[in-house]
């Protein structure tokens, strides 16, 4: 089943409440975390979780972009995620913040971006939930999916398979009606889609197509 996550960065801010109400068919919200020094941008925190988490109407999948993972995930956690994914470029421990999100009761997530292979990520696939792969430089919204990190997913799939996991594979950065069948022929499940979505004038339509409906 293809899963549909509109990501909050692309909302209109200054009506989130309706923002949310036009993506009532969406599985999951994706809220990206940004501290301005893992990536050069600066976008949600804490409490802006806490208040979207009240009146989202599907699960938060929280996307920590930031350094120091490791000392924000309980505060995530509390905030109203129920997936908490980071990088492995953060620099962190990364067995650490697996087990620190478990602790929490949430579902952890390793992101890889574009230039990032899976040599960190494969021998922990009995560990995760979910591995993000990234299809953009992280950081900013509206970019061109770079599709040769389709092959990654398409790697990733075959691994996950061959140790009978059921590990879900999601991709981000430029997913479109367009290229979305591609990125799930390679393997992926869940689509984060911010422009796409909360750019189209039918949002559930959107969401429709994406899924290839």
């Amino acid at each position: 089943m293809i899963r549909v996550a509109p990501s909050l960065l692309a909302a209109d801010f200054a009506d989130l409440k309706q923002e949310l109400n036009s993506i009532s068919d969406a599985d999951l919200l994706h809220v990206d975390i940004m501290d301005g020094v893992f990536v050069p941008n600066i976008a949600i925190g804490v409490p802006v979780t806490q208040s979207v988490a009240k009146i989202a109407p599907m699960p938060l999948d929280v996307h920590l972009m930031i350094t120091r993972p490791e000392e924000y995930i309980e505060q995530f956690a509390k905030a109203g995620a129920e997936i908490i994914t980071f990088h492995v470029e953060s620099n962190c421990d990364i067995d650490a913040c697996i087990a620190k999100i478990k602790a929490c009761g949430k579902k952890p997530g390793l992101v890889v971006n574009p230039a990032t292979g899976l040599e960190e990520v494969l021998p922990r696939l009995k560990d995760l939930y979910m591995v993000l792969i990234m299809t953009v430089q992280p950081g900013f919204g509206g970019q061109k999916c770079k599709e040769e990190c389709f092959e990654k997913v398409a790697a990733l799939r075959k691994e996950i398979d061959r140790q009978g996991l059921s590990v879900h594979i999601e991709v981000d950065g430029g997913i479109t009606a367009e290229n979305a069948p591609r990125a799930v022929a390679a393997g992926a499940d869940i689509l984060v889609a911010g422009s796409s979505v909360f750019g189209a004038k039918d949002r559930n339509e959107a969401i429709a197509r994406l899924k290839g409906n």
